[in-house]
């Protein structure tokens, strides 16, 4: 293995006896976890949730409700997850899309590459949005970076943080092997860490990784 996939790991190893399983992504289906990754942006979870609640509540948790639906009444069930007039149309726009490629199971059918590039083409759908989708809803080993995995791999001096979003992720990816499961767990305690601990203004005293923080070593 790479020095730096031993260090990668060794990171997951100290936050997986730290935290335990995390059981990401929370969704009843493909589908939902689509939703939930576009509802995501820019919002906690738990207003996602609201959002999905209300979906579900008048039964338009699927592709075909939601294209049909009136702008006005799809805004209003999205509106706990905020920016609900660009989420609405963002999430209208994925839903043509997995439509018009004969839906979720047919998306599962293709190669990753070609996924990728196909989700990344959906206006509204950024390159962590994709790879959220891709990891969460097809199983598709794509590590998702996010503003949290910058802010703690800076943080811990194992990269610049000003490196782009493919360089980062190929760099995890070539680090760690292809790993569905480890993936999906790294991620989610990435997020726990940077939310609970390695904040804007980081609790440092209580951080487990404090021996391997080039951060804390520098006394910042």
């Amino acid at each position: 293995m790479k020095p730096q996939g031993r260090q990668l790991r060794a990171v997951y190893q100290h936050l997986h006896r730290h935290y335990g399983e995390q059981h990401w992504w929370p969704a009843q289906s493909g589908f939902e976890v689509m939703v939930g990754a576009v509802l995501t942006q820019n919002t906690a979870w738990t207003h996602v949730e609201k959002a999905i609640i209300n979906l579900k509540a008048v039964n338009s948790l699927d592709a075909e409700s939601i294209v049909l639906a009136q702008h006005r009444h799809l805004a209003a069930w999205l509106r706990p997850s905020g920016y609900f007039n660009v989420k609405a149309q963002r999430l209208r726009s994925l839903c043509r899309f997995v439509l018009d490629s004969g839906g979720v199971e047919a998306l599962s059918a293709m190669p990753t590459p070609s996924l990728r590039a196909d989700l990344l083409a959906v206006k509204g759908v950024g390159p962590e949005t994709a790879d959220d989708i891709l990891l969460y809803a097809f199983e598709r080993p794509v590590f998702v970076i996010d503003a949290y995995t910058r802010r703690l791999f800076s943080r811990l001096g194992m990269v610049s943080g000003e490196e782009g979003y493919e360089e980062l992720r190929l760099w995890f990816e070539s680090s760690l092997g292809a790993d569905v499961a480890l993936y999906n767990e790294y991620h989610a305690l990435i997020v726990v860490q940077a939310k609970d601990v390695c904040k804007k203004r980081p609790l440092c005293e209580s951080c487990v990784l404090q021996k391997r923080c080039a951060y804390y070593s520098d006394g910042k």
